[in-house]
């Protein structure tokens, strides 16, 4: 019987027929695919790491871009090969989803019901399993590859009816670009200051995520910090994009000193490890508590472990989150969160005209005007350069509205980073417009786009 005929293979056979595949991987991953499901392995994904044109040629079937346009972006592209291309690259709007970065970071609230239970919970250790489960939920909705737009200096995200939280978003910088984000309910606080730092690799492009994210579990008063692992934007140009996050992931109650470690696995050939992520709760004196494992595109379960970290007897792995139903053949990959996101129905009264629900160009570009939307880009960007040559004419200073820099300056595995601070104002603008009761209805879509409402 041939190879491919037996259903008992050694190990000797395996590895003869992985070497061989390799050797011709590039142009036939169609005859990988087959080859695996006669190994058994049905529901494995092949991806090829490298990129290739049967990849590029589906990408494009799928309603992506072009390999002709992906020609001219490589041409305009490879003068910044080894450069941080965060701000100072004006890219095609071919290439963004209709959200901005300030969204993408409230789009971390989907899961907040697992803040909500770590809040309640009185055991430290399974606090920390919901809390890092919240944590590694978001990056379902991160494997986009389309981009969101960069925020324009003082633009803002506000986000109400999902909840009970409150949540405001306010870009502070724009070289570097930097953003400041406040949620709150009543189990939690969060805090972030965020600033991304890229690096350009031809193909593809790394993410450092120069940040600092802070939780606050008001019933116990605990505070958890956050350091998520970098990201790694593949096959840009070449081959089906695709996202994978390899790489530590920790969470630190720096209250006890307890904290969980996450390990990523980064995806390998056929896709072999993609998505899969493992680790333990340590207590303060880093003996293992609680294993933790699942895929960060499915679900976490988790299990009490001895001081080896093997499950202990008679206890079962239980799951702590899984993703909700998506909708089927979205456009953009969206979740119906993200929808939810980029619609109305999550804003809050008297909008704030510096909303990025309101940009014109990302509007034109969720109605499928790629043409407006291109040209509303540049128009926002030219307006943004006006300003700040207006400002620095007059010796004015740019003051963000929501928050304020602190005098803190934080270490993260990347890089310093300056913490900005909610400074509470907008709760109180908020209440002062609650208060009101005002029954006069406002069209928030005939809003004009207005991000330029900053202090001096």
């Amino acid at each position: 019987m041939s190879r491919l005929g037996s259903l008992n293979l050694n190990l000797i056979d395996i590895n003869f027929l992985y070497a061989r595949i390799c050797n011709c991987m590039l142009r036939k991953l169609t005859l990988v695919t087959l080859l695996f499901r006669l190994l058994g392995y049905e529901g494995l994904e092949v991806i090829n790491p490298e990129g290739g044109t049967e990849d590029a040629e589906a990408e494009a079937q799928r309603g992506r871009w072009k390999q002709e346009e992906r020609d001219g972006y490589w041409k305009m592209m490879q003068k910044y090969i080894g450069s941080d291309v965060t701000s100072m690259v004006t890219l095609p709007v071919i290439i963004f989803e209709p959200m901005t970065m300030l969204q993408k970071m409230a789009e971390l609230m989907e899961y907040c019901h697992l803040l909500d239970l770590a809040d309640e919970c009185e055991d430290p250790y399974m606090q920390l399993v919901y809390a890092s489960s919240w944590a590694i939920s978001v990056y379902y909705a991160y494997q986009r590859t389309w981009k969101p737009f960069n925020p324009i200096l003082g633009e803002t995200y506000e986000m109400v009816n999902h909840n009970g939280i409150t949540f405001i978003a306010e870009q502070v910088s724009h070289h570097p670009p930097m953003s400041a984000g406040h949620a709150e309910n009543e189990h939690f606080t969060y805090d972030v200051t965020s600033k991304l730092k890229t690096k350009f690799l031809g193909n593809s492009v790394e993410v450092y995520p120069v940040g600092r994210t802070r939780v606050t579990l008001k019933k116990s008063g605990v505070v958890l910090d956050l350091v998520p692992p970098p990201t790694k934007v593949n096959n840009l140009i070449f081959g089906r994009t695709w996202v994978d996050s390899p790489g530590e992931m920790i969470m630190t109650n720096l209250t006890t000193g307890d904290k969980v470690v996450l390990y990523f696995q980064p995806c390998g050939w056929f896709g072999a490890g993609r998505y899969e992520v493992d680790g333990y709760v340590y207590d303060a004196g880093e003996e293992p508590k609680i294993l933790m494992t699942g895929k960060w595109n499915e679900s976490m379960s988790c299990q009490p472990c001895d001081k080896e970290g093997e499950p202990l007897p008679g206890t079962a792995l239980k799951e702590v989150w899984r993703v909700v139903a998506t909708p089927e053949n979205d456009k953009f990959q969206y979740t119906y969160f993200a929808h939810k996101i980029n619609s109305f129905d999550t804003a809050p009264k008297k909008l704030l005209a510096s909303d990025s629900r309101l940009r014109p160009d990302r509007y034109a570009l969720e109605k499928g005007d790629l043409s407006k939307a291109g040209a509303e880009k540049s128009n926002l960007e030219e307006r943004q350069r006006e300003e700040k040559r207006s400002r620095e004419a007059k010796g004015h200073q740019f003051t963000p509205r929501w928050f304020n820099m602190s005098d803190e300056i934080t270490p993260t595995p990347w890089g310093d980073l300056e913490v900005y601070e909610y400074n509470g104002k907008y709760t109180e603008h908020r209440a002062n417009i609650d208060s009101l009761n005002s029954t006069e209805e406002v069209n928030i879509e005939s809003i004009e786009f207005n991000p330029w409402q900053y202090g001096n």
